[in-house]
């Protein structure tokens, strides 16, 4: 006997059957933690679990599907003890994953900083991700460069 082969389409939601809908509402709120269990997760959304377990394995919002893999950033750090660490410590917690770092000689007491991440891991958007560097004390500047698989 062969390997199945999967199938994929893109489907319009509003043609999608309620469970499928229902499924996807319970995956979100348990991947934002806005619920602690699963069972928690089909009570909300008014699942049943052996619903949920039927399709949480075949059901994905488009745009998880399409997520740009890789990103670079570009910072204007201040030279303070721990801001490299601080700032690598930001963007493992939102889920990425540091392939480059570039780090300028600190001059006047400002360094550049670029970062190349891999976002496939990522818990929150991009734009997400940049509004809360620029919120950070010490970082000055963030730039996004490039997107690109």
């Amino acid at each position: 006997m062969g390997e199945k082969k999967e199938h994929f389409y893109l489907v319009r939601s509003d043609v999608l059957p309620e469970a499928m809908k229902k499924t996807i509402e319970a995956k979100s709120l348990l991947e934002k933690g806005s619920v602690e269990s699963i069972f928690e997760a089909v009570q909300k959304v008014d699942l049943s679990r052996s619903a949920f377990y039927k399709y949480r394995d075949a059901v994905y919002p488009f745009q998880e599907m399409v997520k740009e893999q890789m990103i670079t950033l570009f910072f204007h750090l201040e030279d303070r003890k721990g801001s490299l660490s601080k700032l690598l410590a930001a963007v493992a917690k939102a889920g990425c994953n540091v392939l480059t770092i570039h780090q300028t000689i600190p001059l006047q007491g400002k360094a550049n900083v670029t970062l190349s991440l891999n976002t496939a891991g990522m818990t929150i958007s991009i734009d997400e991700l940049i509004q809360r560097l620029k919120k950070v004390d010490f970082i000055n500047r963030v730039d996004l460069l490039s997107t690109g698989a």
